[in-house]
């Protein structure tokens, strides 16, 4: 919402964590948090990865990740990194050799599993990758796929083992004097992943990635996600996420933008404001609003638009949104700019017409702040 204040009460004071970056978007400190997915393509299909990639970053995808399970793989990645519109994470499990080659091949990143990738002289050598290619890397540490020794110590996956264990693998890092790292302590369980991140906060100022890991499909991975990091980023804690869904990577930035949004966190393209709709409504609401999120994905430009049914609640909702349209009576209803009533307007012109205010005060917004950055600079001078 570009004409409100921000209101006091939903502010949300961030846990302070070290900065890092990957490739060039930083993580942790003061810098937004960034959204992440992952590709579920052959990386070996160069193309295929490469358009996935491409598509995800059209989303608004701040970094992306990439399997490399095999030398092909770190061969691919070569040509991935190189057409890549955004910081490859490489993705390492088991065979160590393949995050020395995949930080060789340009990943700006990569995630390596305490529970899988080796004993400490193995990761050593990734840490030199790392260090010689200007890399940096994840302690990635999953419920799933805990150390043995862990297991045998807490005789099952918990918060305090998944804690132990990327500790353990930071103590490595640090003994190496390698400080460009982040972490995670990601499970399928939103009980067991949460209070793993809660420890994990107070335990290290490193950037915390934030995941409920295989959390299922586009409806039930996005509740357990939006319930799981909503409350530890409504908490403070997180610098960067992913929403983990069996579903295509470009729902998982969608889906983690809305969950920022939310919590007003991150601010970007249109935010709809719609009722449920009911015998009330003085046009079509849900056919309205699916039609409208299709029509302005273009739109990168933090704004906000209600589409109401009924006069209950649409003028009150119109007045806080940059655009707005309330159902009326006779096939009509009133149109809303800047929280203020504007005109009239038949409801079989309303889509178009909401459409043009809309991209209107997207580049009017846009324009000012182009203006803004150029007086900034000027005055810097």
């Amino acid at each position: 919402m570009s004409h409100n204040p921000i209101r006091p009460w939903r502010n949300i004071d961030r846990r302070k964590s070290r900065m890092i970056h990957v490739g060039s978007v930083p993580v942790g400190g003061d810098a937004p948090i960034s959204v992440q997915t992952m590709t579920n393509t052959l990386t070996t299909d160069v193309k295929a990865t490469i358009e996935q990639v491409q598509r995800c970053f059209e989303a608004g995808a701040d970094i992306v990740r990439i399997s490399v399970p095999d030398q092909d793989s770190s061969r691919a990645l070569h040509e991935i990194v190189r057409e890549s519109p955004v910081p490859i994470v490489a993705d390492i499990h088991f065979h160590y050799k393949r995050g020395i080659e995949a930080a060789e091949a340009g990943a700006a990143c990569l995630r390596i599993n305490p529970g899988n990738i080796g004993d400490a002289a193995r990761v050593k050598e990734v840490i030199k990758a790392a260090r010689d290619n200007n890399c940096s890397i994840r302690i990635g540490v999953n419920a799933g796929s805990l150390e043995k020794h862990l297991l045998e110590k807490y005789g099952e996956p918990c918060p305090d083992a998944m804690v132990e264990s990327g500790l353990d693998h930071i103590k490595i890092l640090q003994d190496n004097d390698f400080h460009e790292f982040k972490i995670s302590c990601k499970a399928s369980d939103v009980f067991m992943a949460a209070a793993a991140y809660q420890l994990l906060a107070e335990a290290t100022d490193a950037p915390i990635h934030l995941g409920i890991t295989e959390a299922g499909g586009l409806i039930s991975g996005t509740v357990k996600s939006a319930i799981g990091m909503g409350n530890l980023l409504w908490a403070g804690i997180g610098d960067t996420i992913r929403v983990s869904l069996s579903a295509d990577p470009v729902e998982e930035v969608k889906m983690g933008f809305e969950i920022l949004k939310s919590l007003g966190l991150r601010h970007r393209g249109v935010n709809i404001i719609s009722c449920p709709s009911c015998a009330r409504q003085g046009f079509d609401v849900i056919k309205t609003v699916e039609a409208l999120e299709r029509r302005l994905e273009h739109i990168k430009t933090p704004m906000s638009l209600s589409i109401i049914g009924c006069v209950v609640n649409g003028p009150g909702e119109a007045l806080m949104t940059d655009v707005g349209f309330t159902g009326g009576g006779a096939g009509s209803g009133m149109v809303y700019l800047a929280g203020k009533q504007s005109h009239k307007l038949a409801n079989e012109q309303m889509i178009e017409h909401i459409v043009e205010q809309v991209e209107k005060k997207a580049a009017l917004l846009e324009a000012e702040k182009a203006a803004a950055e150029r007086a900034a600079e000027q005055a810097a001078e």
